[in-house]
């Protein structure tokens, strides 16, 4: 209820913009009152401790759960305060110049005549090593556009330019090796999304998409289509970049956008920002960004864009038991059409469409009860993704876009699927709609996903979410079943200028879905839902969270992910990490403290977890060095089988344990780098230890050698076993645009050796070329051969753009 009261004044204070008239009705004050009534009802009952104590406990947790649930309400003057105030970025301004028809010869060196006309922009500060510290390089940035593109260029001098750092060229490469420039365009000036792009000294092109939440969306998957030319000479580095409008959705009635810019000087581990310089604040953060004036008359031509695509494959799959294999061979054709109905709002529709050339997944072993999430590869899911984030940071998934068109892994067919993605106004708006072919036993499916999230405040919303998922037939692997719906609400407050200029975030949530099968009517909206809270004080060098969220014992949405039922948990967390400036070895260290108290819907303990950060100390140099301790809690409620094969069973009981961890590693800028954990402690009956090590070696700019292994050593009573993981990533970049990569895994539970090698030419942004093998081995003492083939697969794939 209190949250019910709280959306409603929320809406009272969007229609009148009176803080006043908000404070009276819901105020510190009301709610001190507020909590006293409730302790003062329950202290009538508390006196009788002694007589009852199992009754005081119940109590007692309904207290400590009336209390918590009191905090969205308290939090909301708080966060409401100040949300018309004026930030301290906002007085920064770029100006954009007009070309004019002029034509640039864009190659990287900014010595056009138009580029020296414009005064350059130097006006950065350090964000480390010293928090508002003058730069130990100069940094100068130029904007100019056409009714076409927008162009920037950008000289970062360094007066020791033989000591550049650059080695990667492949596109959306982690650039934490190298010196780097990037920036951010908040094209609709709602401080909430962004833009975001970089580059290197070499022209590696890196780009995302950032959108608003507890901790943020930074979707590195979205490939925007623009060009960057780079050189590098004796003053330092420079960059030319041209994006073409049609690259993005803005808002065409806006002249300003929102902009920011980052360099890293990384020799030094200098970060410098040209707004919103503070610790908590950052390029990753529009609500810190400047501003760009001049933009008059950006096109997006006809908003009409076409991406064919033809395929052809060859698989081969082998028998072990029978010594057989079985060849395929097929080629197909697909497409994407996209439309921008406005500037901001864009249809899209696929036909056939196909995801060959998605890496895999990293491989895991799983020693918990619980599932593994993986993250979500395929381009069309990928794409404005960010709008249907729900509750980031809550550990709740009412939508995950692996559950349509995979199953267990294995890729279903997908025929076609439509999509709206955008904003009108303030309104962020969502709609999927997919349909997935007949692959074996399982019959064709139709998903649809709606979001819809409306923004207030300067940083705030409010959204619902539904899914649908319905099945041919009403079977599922001979199991009779219904359409499965899926609905919920989240509310997110923010506000970054709580106490002058520090964050202040809290986020609730409510989930629920229908019965997945017409004869469930045992089942109440109370065992099909979740809900919760998250209030979030993500600052430097002090930072918190706490959070309480309550699941449902059937919650199980049908396009989400979960993966614990029947529960309610409680975890704070508070850090301090304060930067040592005046240190030539320290940088930063870190100290922190979590905890974690979980029980059953019944207030049963099942879970309880403490764990203290001892100090994780990050040098002047780079490297990194920290020592974790923790305790913990299990309650079993039933046999535990570990390894799903009998050998390693825990019995049902109460299990405490002690761990501790260790790890250090050296800093990602060197020719040779690495990294080492060791973790050790009490693993339910027996003891756990587990030792990862990672190797990466960079001989020469554009080749990256990366090894891992993890070793996990597990002893239980009267049994035990050793677990295996060996991990190997090639990487041969010829340029920013011509790559060839090859991961290979194997692990000693599933015994499965795999590599997946993938080419990859951009012809031009927009036009691609793929080649991809994989082959699968199974390894086995029991065959004549140790290595056995189980698959092979080889694709050829283009993809061409064309933009109207």
């Amino acid at each position: 209820m209190e949250l019910f009261i709280g959306l409603k004044e929320i809406n009272s204070i969007e229609n009148k913009g009176n803080k006043k008239y908000f404070s009276s009705i819901v105020s510190p004050v009301v709610c001190n009152q507020t909590l006293k009534l409730i302790m003062h009802q329950h202290n009538n009952l508390a006196f009788k401790i002694n007589r009852n104590a199992q009754k005081f406990e119940n109590r007692f947790t309904k207290i400590l759960i009336d209390t918590i649930n009191l905090i969205p309400i308290c939090m909301l003057p708080i966060l409401g305060f100040g949300q018309d105030s004026t930030n301290e970025n906002d007085s920064k301004e770029l100006i954009a110049h007009p070309l004019n028809g002029i034509e640039l010869h864009l190659d990287g060196i900014v010595d056009e005549e138009l580029w020296l006309s414009i005064p350059g922009n130097d006006d950065f500060l350090m964000q480390e090593p010293k928090e508002g510290g003058q730069p130990t390089e100069q940094t100068k940035v130029r904007i100019a556009f056409d009714d076409q593109n927008i162009y920037i260029a950008v000289v970062c001098y360094d007066s020791n330019p033989s000591d550049i750092k650059a080695f990667q060229k492949k596109r959306d490469a982690s650039l934490e090796t190298d010196d780097n420039f990037g920036f951010i365009f908040d094209t609709f000036m709602d401080k909430r999304s962004a833009y975001f792009f970089e580059i290197n000294p070499f022209g590696l092109r890196g780009d995302a998409l950032i959108s608003p939440g507890q901790s943020g969306t930074f979707n590195k998957d979205w490939d925007g289509i623009w060009k960057a030319w780079t050189h590098i000479g004796d003053f330092g580095w420079s960059a030319e970049i041209r994006i073409p409008f049609r690259s993005i959705n803005f808002d065409s009635k806006n002249d300003a956008w929102g902009i920011n810019f980052r360099r890293t000087i990384r020799r030094k581990n200098e970060e410098l920002l040209w707004a919103g310089h503070r610790r908590n604040q950052g390029l990753f953060r529009p609500q810190n960004a400047g501003i760009l004036t001049g933009l008059a008359d950006p096109s997006q031509g006809l908003g009409l864009e076409i991406i064919p695509y033809a395929i052809t494959q060859s698989s081969k799959e082998y028998d072990k038991d029978n010594d057989a294999a079985t060849s395929s061979t097929s080629a197909d054709l697909g497409f994407d059409i996209n439309y921008n109905i406005t500037s901001q709002l864009k249809a899209s529709f696929t036909y056939n469409t196909d995801f060959a050339q998605a890496e895999v997944d990293n491989r895991q072993i799983n020693l918990t009860r619980f599932s593994l999430r993986f993250p979500e590869q395929r381009d069309f899911f990928l794409e404005g993704s960010s709008i249907l984030q729900f509750a980031p940071s809550s550990g709740v998934d009412p939508y995950f876009s692996r559950r349509i068109g995979l199953v267990n892994g294995m890729r279903v067919p997908i025929k076609y699927g439509g999509r709206i993605i955008g904003n009108v106004g303030k309104n962020n708006i969502a709609l999927l709609h997919v349909r997935t072919g007949k692959m074996g036993e399982l019959n064709p499916e139709n998903f649809t996903i709606g979001r819809y999230r409306r923004n207030f405040w300067k940083e705030s919303s409010i959204g619902v979410i539904y899914t649908h998922r319905s099945t041919e037939d009403d079977i599922v692997l001979s199991n009779p079943v219904q359409d499965r719906k899926t609905w919920g609400a989240d509310l997110n407050l923010s506000t970054s200028e709580f106490l002058g200029n520090k964050r202040l975030q809290l986020s609730a949530f409510f989930v629920a879905h229908n019965p997945a099968s017409l004869s469930d009517n045992f089942t109440s909206i109370s065992d099909r839902s979740v809900r919760g809270f998250r209030l979030n004080f993500p600052n430097k060098p002090w930072s918190g969270n706490v959070s309480y969220r309550e699941f449902g014992d059937e919650y199980d949405p049908a396009v989400g992910f979960n993966q614990r039922n029947g529960f309610k948990r409680l975890q704070p967390g508070i850090k301090y990490a304060p930067l040592f400036d005046k240190s030539k070895l320290i940088r930063e260290i870190e100290w922190g403290i979590e905890y974690e108290y979980l029980t059953s819907l019944g207030n049963k303990p099942l879970t309880e977890y403490l764990g203290f950060n001892l100090g994780t100390i990050r040098f002047e140099s780079g490297d990194k060095l920290g020592v974790q301790v923790s305790r913990s809690f299990e309650y079993l409620n039933e046999d535990f089988d570990i390894l799903n094969d009998s050998s390693v069973v825990v019995p049902l009981g109460e299990y405490v344990n002690w761990g501790y961890e260790i790890e250090a590693s050296s800093a990602s800028f060197r020719k040779i780098s690495g990294s080492i954990a060791y973790e050790a402690g009490g693993f339910w009956t027996g003891d756990i230890s587990s030792l990862v090590l990672g190797l990466t070696i960079r001989p020469a700019p554009g080749i990256n050698l990366s090894s891992g292994y993890t070793h996990t050593k597990v002893s239980a009573m009267n049994s035990g076993f050793n677990t295996n993981l060996f991990q190997l990533d090639l990487g041969l970049d010829f340029t920013p645009d011509i790559s060839i990569s090859s991961n290979i895994q194997f692990d000693d539970v599933s015994e499965v050796l795999g590599t997946n090698t993938r080419f990859r030419w951009i012809i031009t942004p927009g036009t691609d070329i793929f080649f991809v093998y994989n082959h699968n081995w199974l390894n086995s003492e029991t065959l004549a051969r140790r290595l056995t083939t189980l698959q092979e697969v080889g694709v050829v794939k283009a993809i061409y753009t064309y933009r109207f």
